[in-house]
């Protein structure tokens, strides 16, 4: 990067600048996957903005590369690129909530964690993710599977508002009303259109949920799936919960003896009465009896942190997904062959249930382009020793290469991998050709291209 831009840049943002050679330049670098090793020109430290479209000024300027990082989270690292300017909105991280309107201001650089923390004081949440430090932003604008999507939709569904830098830095809110088109593409197309700096989310009462994760023998797996398909066709909306293949963490409610086995677990969140919640569980304990369980009353806060301790920052990722209409028993024998293999107790599959409230928002509402897939499937392979990625990354592949012929067209975007982007088409769905159209509108140079992009 030329240093007349630098010093214009330095000059006009109020954040922190860091270049290659500052103190603290191998600190701002890191990024959450540890196989990504990258170095950016700079990583600038925005603290508004004005600050962001600062930054994109200067990388259009340059020609230096963009990339931006909200929350953190992303697998493929596109939150940094050598010799890119990287925009940093890990300052950005203030939620306000209005619990007059259910509505809720939330920072493009906070997490699901800020954002519940924020909420959960006046019995409100909206649909987040899994794990509590994942990104608001970057789950939003790729769609947002989470615990509460069937009772409330996607969290792209609950987005009334965002504030928007766009490619020539001009700062814009879009919504139903405004932009329509551009609002229309944030729920869903990922961050291919802008950089939100703000998201005005829709909020519902949601205080104490019945959750928690219940471990079965592998010889129950396929019963468990097979009952769990057929449950949640119908399933109150309440439920949440979602199968998974999962090695037992050595924790108390864990037979000792059991700790380190793989098993094929199902993790509840209902948000609904106790008495009720009970009853749908029970279902599951009548299918096959549990070796272990922990489900109980807990806050909505406690469930999306509940697994916190085995994603720390710096593991090794590689993840593949896929979209199911339904769990054949054919496709679960492929399941049954692989998910026992999964390597490390970091790593796990999640079959997630994306109908009820999913299903509810027409096709095109959005640019979320699956509204006819009932699962969501993630293969995350997450694990601590750099020596075994190929290994690991092996057995990922080969799980997804088994059951691809049981699955949609491409896979859900904020799952997917650096190496799934000639897949784009697929990934985005029946929506890719409009998501186009606006690309070319909003970033005809493809300014935002670090991301699953879409080529204008």
């Amino acid at each position: 990067m030329s240093m007349k831009v630098m010093d214009s840049l330095r000059g006009s943002v109020k954040g922190s600048v860091v270049e290659e050679g500052d103190d603290g330049y191998d600190e701002a670098r890191v990024v959450y996957n540890a196989m990504i090793d990258r170095r950016p020109a700079a990583v600038v430290r925005c603290q508004d903005a004005a600050d962001v479209a600062a930054v994109v000024r200067a990388a259009a300027e340059d020609g230096s590369g963009l990339a931006v990082r909200g929350g953190g989270h992303s697998v493929p690292g596109f939150g940094t690129a050598d010799g890119a300017l990287v925009a940093d909105l890990g300052d950005l991280t203030s939620v306000a909530v209005d619990p007059a309107s259910s509505t809720a201001d939330v920072g493009g650089g906070a997490t699901w964690g800020m954002f519940n923390e924020a909420a959960a004081p006046f019995g409100l949440a909206t649909t987040g993710g899994i794990i509590s430090t994942t990104g608001v932003g970057g789950l939003t604008l790729g769609g947002g599977i989470g615990y509460l999507a069937r009772g409330y939709g996607f969290s792209c569904d609950n987005l009334l508002a965002a504030e928007v830098v766009l490619a020539d830095g001009q700062i814009v809110t879009a919504s139903a009303d405004v932009e329509p088109d551009l609002f229309w593409a944030l729920r869903g197309g990922g961050g291919n259109f802008g950089v939100v700096t703000k998201f005005t989310f829709q909020l519902h009462p949601v205080a104490e949920i019945y959750g928690g994760p219940m471990f079965f023998e592998l010889a129950d797996g396929p019963a468990i799936l097979a009952y769990f398909a057929d449950y949640v066709r119908t399933a109150p909306r309440e439920f949440g919960g979602f199968p998974a293949f999962q090695i037992a963490p050595p924790l108390p409610f864990v037979p000792e003896d059991r700790a380190g086995e793989p098993f094929v677990a199902v993790v509840f969140c209902i948000n609904g009465p106790a008495s009720e919640a009970e009853k749908m569980v029970q279902g599951f304990r009548d299918v096959a009896k549990p070796v272990a369980e922990m489900v109980g009353p807990m806050p909505y806060p406690a469930m999306n942190g509940l697994f916190d301790g085995l994603v720390p920052p710096g593991l090794q990722h590689y993840w593949k997904a896929a979209f199911l209409d339904e769990l054949t028993p054919k496709s679960v024998a492929a399941h049954m062959e692989h998910g026992p293999r999964v390597p490390t107790v970091n790593s796990t599959v999640h079959f997630y249930p994306i109908n009820g409230a999913c299903h509810d928002v027409a096709s095109d509402a959005t640019a979320f382009g699956h509204r006819d897939a009932n699962f969501a499937l993630v293969i995350a392979g997450m694990w601590p020793d750099p020596t075994q990625n190929t290994a690991n990354t092996a057995w990922v592949k080969d799980y997804y290469a088994a059951i691809e012929p049981f699955s949609q067209p491409g896979g859900y975007i904020n799952f997917a991998s650096q190496d799934d982007q000639p897949k784009a088409s697929s990934n985005y769905g029946s929506n890719y050709d409009r998501l186009r159209a606006v690309k070319r509108a909003y970033d005809p140079d493809n300014m935002f291209h670090l991301n699953q992009n879409i080529v204008p």
